[in-house]
């Protein structure tokens, strides 16, 4: 997301067990202990492979796509997971999840899977670049353009109320999971606004949408790469510049988010099986552009994950090539 972009929190424990005891994509359940290094039940030379899916399109277009060559090119038999981040991470470590193929950042799941338990390891860049930030619909930017600076926020408060706001303006999150700062930024800005989560990618999308429509009040967390933002030009509001280290402290964040060199972590396990899905996804990448080509095939025009991959791949068989030479 992303935001993408996404600094998601860690569930409590209890919720990460119930969460890997939910059924994922393809019927498989986090708990089966088939795994990329394990032949077992797809064709010898590739194994089953154990693809993490996180709960935003982007991420599902690069999943969409890796699948689709790791399935139709290299034999595999591709089991997706639908997890989010934190839970997929611990896959890790018990050879229920192989990969991860899009991260935003998350330097303390790094030190905790990577650094400490050393279950996973980085397995480069996806070529793409995740920005985060507070965005409002392009209307409110052309009417009123101070309010695209943070240091005006607290005067357009009142126009941003809405009934779970608690008086204060509404600022729009999405999954509690993403990564996000927004909460302590509201704090430590001052300011006098309240984060109310939508729930989605696709709550935050249909908000903005309706808001730019109906000329609607809205000011919520987005994310590039982004297909939505061809249909409707966010405007971002620029928060105080990042620099490094700004994020560092969780609870005193008050600087925007950086720009994310977005990668892909495996298990630790898999990188060593000698899997060709293992090369495959040590060597995808592609572009922004490419990601919202397949995510707007499956967001917008509704068609399978599948035939979006296909769709995709078939069209750009050349940069396929180098992922699986």
């Amino acid at each position: 997301m992303a935001g993408h972009v996404k600094h998601w929190r860690v569930g409590a424990a209890g919720i990460a067990v119930l969460a890997l005891a939910l059924t994922a994509c393809g019927g498989a359940k986090v708990g089966d202990d088939s795994s990329g290094s394990d032949s077992s039940g797809g064709s010898a030379e590739c194994g089953t492979f154990n693809l993490a899916v996180n709960p935003w399109v982007g991420y599902e277009a690069n999943a969409a796509v890796i699948a689709y060559v790791a399935e139709k090119d290299l034999g595999c038999k591709v089991v997706k997971k639908d997890l989010k981040e934190e839970i997929a991470w611990q896959g890790f470590g018990t050879g229920e999840v192989d990969a991860v193929v899009e991260n935003w950042g998350h330097n303390d799941l790094k030190k905790k899977y990577i650094t400490d338990q050393k279950t996973a390891v980085e397995a480069g860049s996806t070529g793409n670049e995740g920005l985060i930030g507070w965005y409002v619909p392009p209307w409110l930017a052309k009417e009123h353009p101070d309010i695209t600076d943070w240091n005006n926020l607290n005067k357009y408060a009142d126009k941003f109320k809405t009934s779970e706001s608690g008086g204060k303006g509404q600022l729009l999150d999405g999954d509690p999971s993403f990564e996000t700062n927004d909460e302590a930024l509201v704090k430590n800005l001052k300011l006098d606004y309240k984060v109310v989560y939508g729930g989605s990618e696709t709550a935050l999308i249909q908000a903005f949408r309706d808001a730019e429509k109906n000329k609607k009040w809205l000011i919520g967390y987005f994310y590039e790469p982004q297909w939505f933002l061809a249909e409707v030009p966010l405007v971002k509001v620029k928060l105080p510049d990042y620099k490094e280290g700004c994020d560092a402290d969780a609870e005193k964040v008050a600087c925007d988010y950086p720009v994310y060199k977005l990668d892909k972590i495996v298990s630790a396990k898999f990188a060593k099986s000698g899997s060709p899905a293992y090369d495959l996804v040590k060597n995808f990448t592609w572009t922004n552009d490419d990601q919202n080509v397949v995510a707007k095939y499956i967001a917008v025009d509704k068609m399978t994950p599948e035939a979006a991959a296909e769709k995709w791949v078939e069209a750009n068989r050349d940069k396929v090539k180098a992922w699986i030479k």
